[in-house]
């Protein structure tokens, strides 16, 4: 690698195309900002350009470059130290955070697709806890055909589980003594149970989730 300095340039929508444009492959001796028609602005720590367009830029400083290998889709892995980071006041929150539909970014992904990070393709999850884990889950639950494995990780998220008392008292929940009233049957029963379970996991509510699969006896 000749340079051992470089400049990530994070893409958002606006810019992609030209982005993809600049990724075509011309000769070293091509200005790809002139190609692609992006504007360069020195960096302050640096030697490569900025571009003034992106949301984010990151000047950085080449440590290592590992190379992956020759088959198809290897390519080299490189290690960097960023020295100074900068960010387009339009995208900043006021307690400094990143406004995630605002900066509206895109990744690579295989091919000719791209991703866009924005709208409805953006969601919230908490950091995990020190919960129990899944492996600490009973094993009926754990190998249910209803649960998935999302719902199993929100389960195995929790730190501690309802007593006992707890667990007697949700059977007094409208719902589950209609289930409870109309099945008897072991398997039958523990199928509505995870049933009613994985619409209350669904809507966030871990803890009555697990209130209700542990009405199941054989999952206690």
């Amino acid at each position: 690698m000749q340079q051992k300095e470089v400049v990530i340039n994070v893409v958002n929508y606006a810019i992609t195309q030209q982005v993809n444009l600049s990724s075509a492959e011309y000769s070293s001796d091509v200005d790809e900002f002139v190609k692609s028609g992006l504007t360069p602005i020195a960096s302050d720590l640096v030697a490569p350009r900025r571009v003034k367009e992106s949301p984010v830029s990151l000047e950085c400083e080449v440590r290592d470059v590992l190379h992956m290998g020759e088959e198809g889709g290897a390519g080299n892995l490189v290690m960097c130290v960023v020295k100074r980071m900068h960010i387009a006041d339009d995208v900043l929150l006021e307690d400094g955070g990143i406004d995630q539909d605002a900066i509206d970014l895109v990744g690579r992904m295989g091919k000719a697709w791209w991703v866009r990070a924005s709208g409805d393709a953006l969601f919230e999850l908490a950091p995990p806890k020190l919960g129990i884990g899944v492996d600490q889950i009973p094993y009926v639950i754990r190998r249910s055909t209803i649960l998935t494995g999302n719902n199993l990780g929100q389960l195995g998220a929790e730190i501690t589980l309802p007593t006992t008392e707890e667990v007697e008292a949700k059977k007094e929940d409208f719902n589950v003594r209609r289930i409870l009233k109309n099945y008897t049957d072991g398997i039958e029963l523990r199928e509505q149970l995870h049933e009613m379970a994985k619409d209350l996991l669904e809507n966030g509510q871990v803890k009555e989730a697990w209130k209700v699969l542990l009405i199941d006896k054989s999952a206690r």
